[in-house]
């Protein structure tokens, strides 16, 4: 079927994208799933990882979610998310300190709090998903 569908990508702070796009591929909880103008309404939650999509003049682009819902329907995708940032705007110096910081928590026996164990394992998703997205050309 050809044609665009809508892509809105909103964070409780700000809209990180409301355009036009041929595909609109995002990591769900259940695996990555796409869609396509025309698809059947549906709602999926999302994991922690990179939303990409082709624009309407055939450029890929991509989008790092933390986590979210998508909500697809015959003609617009619209994704909620926790945070999100597109792929030009991630600042690498810091996701690499971000990751660094985790690795550390992670690897330090003396704290044995699950709480913190869990938020360094949460931190050091986003920012190795973070990277891996910023990295692609």
């Amino acid at each position: 079927m050809a044609g665009n569908i809508k892509l809105e990508i909103v964070t409780p702070d700000k809209a990180v994208a409301n355009e036009e796009a041929q595909i609109v591929m995002a990591p769900g909880e259940l695996g990555e799933f796409g869609i396509l103008i025309g698809h059947t309404p549906f709602l999926a939650a999302l994991k922690i990882g990179s939303v990409r999509y082709v624009d309407s003049t055939g450029a890929e682009k991509f989008v790092f979610v933390n986590g979210g819902f998508a909500e697809a329907l015959p003609d617009k995708v619209t994704i909620l998310a926790e945070s999100a940032e597109r792929q030009e705007d991630v600042n690498v110096d810091r996701a690499k300190a971000s990751l660094e910081r985790a690795r550390e928590r992670m690897a330090d026996q003396t704290r044995k709090d699950e709480i913190d164990f869990i938020r360094a394992k949460v931190s050091l998703e986003r920012a190795i998903q973070r990277l891996s997205m910023a990295d692609r050309d």
